[in-house]
This record gives C-alpha cells, structure tokens and sequence, in this order.
C-alpha cells in the first residue's frame, strides 16, 4: 500500500496541565505487515483520561510513554492486510494500537468486533474498556443491593453514565454528579438517573445532601478532590467506595488534601482501587451484559466526537476539562 501514514507522538512531559505542545504530529513510511502480523487502518481512536498519566515519568500501573513515541491508545479499525492467520482484510478490529492512522498489530493486543451488532464506536465506549469499567467496578466492589444508593461522579461520562444505568437496574436510588446544566439534565431526563448534583454550582454540597437524604451506600468515584470529602461525610455504616480515576488531580501540580479520610474508620467504608484489565475472566459476562442492553435500548450512551487525527490533542486537553459530553473519540477514517 503507497502513501504516509499519520501519527501523533509525545514531544514532552506536561507539568500541570497538558499544552498542544505536548504532542508532536509527523507523518511516517505506510507500514507493511511481517510474518503474523497485521495492517489497521483506524476507523475511530478512543481518548480516555488514563492517558494523562501515561505521559509521566514515574511509577504506575502501566508503563510510561517514551518521548518521541506513539501516543497510547486503542482504536476501532479494519484491517485492511493480514499475514495472520486469525484476522482477514475487512475484520472490524478493536485494539490498543495508538494515535495513529495505520498501525501494525500481531493480534495480541486486538479482538474482532462485529459491526453488526452495535455501531462500530461503541465499541471504544459502552461496549469497551469504559463500559466494562462500569459493569466491574460496581459489581464487583460497589455490590449495589436493592434500595441503596448509589452516587456517580462524572455522570454523563464514558464510565460513569453506565454505572448509573447498570445501578437503576438493579433497584437502586442513583445520584449523579456532572458539570452543568445540560449534562445534568441529561443524566435525569435521558439515562434514568433519580438526581443530578451541578458541581459548578455555588450550593452542591446542600445539595448532595438534599439527594441523598438516606445517606450513601455506593460512591464509585472518577474525580476525587473536594467531591470525595463531601461524599465521606454522607456514607452509611460499610458503604463502599471504587476508586476508578480522580480526573481533577490528573494536571494538579499541588494535589488536593483529603481532609475527611477519618470517616473511613468509624463507618468501616471500604475504598478500593482498580483497574479493569486486572480481572479479563469477567470482561465476557460484562460485554454480553453491556451490548444486549444498547441493543435493547435499556443502556443509553452519548458520544462527543472530533474530527481529524491531527486534532486529537486539543479534544484530549478538552476531555481533561471537562468539555467533552460522553465517550470523548476522534473520528480518523
């Protein structure tokens, strides 16, 4: 196959919030398949707040990326040559191949998705890595029995709306915590949710404990900051508490103290940090969960999408501001 290829790479380690600067996009040699593996043209590329912290220089859960490499991520793509085996031209493929518009692949890191089923971006959202997200997170460790509730920051995001939903369907009171009128509105009117909490609102904390007259039994938490100490204060005797991701530290260079951590011993709250490829036994089970309820029409999911894979950066510096309204992607093919 003639022609460039498109690629978007480190250029340096942000300190605080990311710039454009940050990234540096080049064109590249059309890369051509070896033994095994495969060529992907990427159709949809998924931008997910994880990638903040790939861009570091220091220890985590997975490893860093190196300046001058391709950005990390996972893409919905076709494939478009194939010297493997397992995969032929024209197999609708998602996996973590990178900002980039063609990439090579053994396969390892793909599995075939069938367009068929549901559209072909939802399977970087609610059908992906942010819906079974959700589903473990509060399985697994929220445990949401009928009559808690169950409260959800970043609400009418990727993971967090499907925590909502996954909630109300198994009987439970849900508050969400969004930014904004709209998005707010969205998470009541569109995924079901009992109430919605304006967090850039003067009065959010009155009215987080207005919704949650009971207290809190479930806190799957995606933002930390202040929105966790108001939150500690609220919690019933074993609440529990998935720590997923705390977004608005991500750039902080001067991190936010939590101030009512002692809560956690006198109301034996469980925290528990995760993240979702620790368990890929339970992703079946989710998956077929997830995608039979987008078929049904009981899972409802929004997508913010861009245009281009030149603009990936400023929709990821967006994303980490907040201004993305559901699974941030980038629409590349």
């Amino acid at each position: 196959m003639a022609g460039k290829n498109l690629q978007v790479l480190l250029a340096s380690r942000p300190t605080g919030w990311v710039k454009e600067s940050d990234f540096r996009i080049v064109e590249s040699d059309m890369p051509k398949p070896g033994d095994g593996q495969v060529l992907v043209k990427t159709l949809y590329l998924s931008l997910d707040p994880y990638m903040r912290g790939r861009m570091n220089d220091q220890r985590s859960y997975a490893a860093k990326v190196e300046i001058g490499q391709v950005m990390e991520g996972e893409v919905v793509g076709e494939v478009v040559e194939s010297a493997n085996p397992k995969f032929r031209p024209g197999d609708t493929v998602a996996g973590r191949v990178g900002w980039q518009r063609y990439a090579l692949s053994d396969g390892s890191n793909m599995r075939k998705v069938d367009p068929a089923l549901v559209p072909v971006s939802a399977y970087l959202g609610v059908v992906g890595m942010p819906g079974v997200t959700a589903w473990i997170g509060l399985n697994d460790i929220g445990q949401p029995k009928a009559g808690e509730t169950v409260v959800v920051s970043a609400a009418s995001g990727a993971v967090g709306s499907v925590v909502g939903q996954l909630a109300k369907a198994r009987d439970c009171r849900v508050v969400g915590v969004a930014g904004g009128a709209e998005k707010c509105g969205f998470v009541v009117q569109e995924l079901g949710f009992d109430a919605c909490i304006d967090h850039r609102a003067g009065d959010w904390q009155k009215a987080l404990a207005a919704a949650t007259p009971k207290g809190i039994d479930v806190y799957f938490e995606n933002v930390g900051g202040p929105l966790l100490d108001a939150v500690l204060v609220r919690c019933n005797p074993f609440a529990r508490i998935p720590l997923c991701g705390m977004v608005s530290q991500y750039n902080a260079v001067e991190r936010y103290g939590v101030q009512n951590l002692m809560m956690a011993v006198g109301m034996r709250i469980r925290l528990q940090g995760f993240i979702v490829s620790d368990n890929m036994a339970r992703w079946p089970e989710a998956l077929k969960e997830l995608a039979q309820g987008v078929r049904d029409g009981k899972i409802k999911y929004r997508e913010s999408v861009t245009e281009g894979l030149e603009n990936a950066p400023r929709a990821f510096i967006g994303l980490l501001k907040g201004e993305n309204f559901g699974k941030q992607l980038v629409k590349v093919a």
